[in-house]
């Protein structure tokens, strides 16, 4: 029988030797940084998630930095908004077309119950009720003897009874008056923002219009907005 040399041992020893074990060493380092890439992605996918709902929030959210609605199409604001006054609901129809970044605002501050206690701080009969404290339109006694003097002159009316409006200078504050007219206003553009129409409730209006003012045409009796409610469509028509 043939002896085998020993360098033909020791090639048959190698070839018959398993597979290299790994460290556990490269085992765990390979486990971290398999664990720091899974990390990355859910601390990516949480960030973008975030930075997505953020933005939906902002979008519906508003006026504190952005107006209502200011990522929002004008078809999906509501159209109409019910103000339940101490003398009956008032539904005006909002002009959310013509005046959309008025209607964003007005509806934020429904949303948020700015109007909820907000007294009719000023009523001038055949002219217009007030609700709010603003001042910037000037003493009651000016704007009514202007109103008279205008109807006097012949101008033609730009504002009809029973719109909805808001003063201009007050645009850009953190406030928010309403006025509704009771009469056609001669030329108030350059004072009020038209933003909406009564559509039912007129009667409550006049009714409003019918109560005992002093001689700054306060009421002499509290009287003012309970709650503000806004709606897509005009679901109020019943609404007593």
């Amino acid at each position: 029988m043939a002896r085998i040399k020993p360098q033909a041992l020791l090639l048959q020893s190698k070839k018959k030797k398993g597979p290299t074990r790994i460290g556990a060493s490269t085992l765990i380092l390979c486990n971290l940084v398999v664990a720091l890439i899974v990390l990355s992605l859910i601390a990516t996918y949480r960030n973008w998630s975030k930075r997505s709902i953020d933005q939906t929030e902002d979008g519906l959210s508003t006026f504190e930095g952005s107006d209502f609605g200011a990522f929002v199409k004008k078809d999906d604001l509501p159209g109409y908004a019910i103000l339940n006054t101490a003398k009956g609901h008032i539904t005006v129809e909002l002009y959310k077309e013509g005046s959309p970044e008025i209607v964003n605002r007005f509806l934020d501050f429904c949303k948020k119950g700015y109007f909820k206690g907000m007294l009719f701080s000023h009523v001038i009969k055949n002219y217009v009720i007030q609700g709010g404290d603003y001042q910037g339109l000037g003493a009651a006694e000016d704007l009514i003897s202007n109103g008279k003097l205008q109807l006097q002159l012949g101008t033609s009316p730009k504002h009809e009874a029973f719109m909805l409006g808001t003063s201009k200078t007050k645009e850009d504050s953190k406030g928010f008056d309403l006025f509704i007219t009771t009469a056609p206003i001669p030329d108030l553009d350059d004072k009020l923002s038209v933003f909406g129409r009564v559509i039912k409730g007129e009667d409550v209006v006049q009714e409003i219009e019918e109560v005992d003012t002093d001689e700054h045409y306060r009421p002499k009796s509290s009287i003012g907005i309970h709650q503000c409610d806004s709606e897509k469509s005009n679901l109020s028509a019943n609404r007593s």
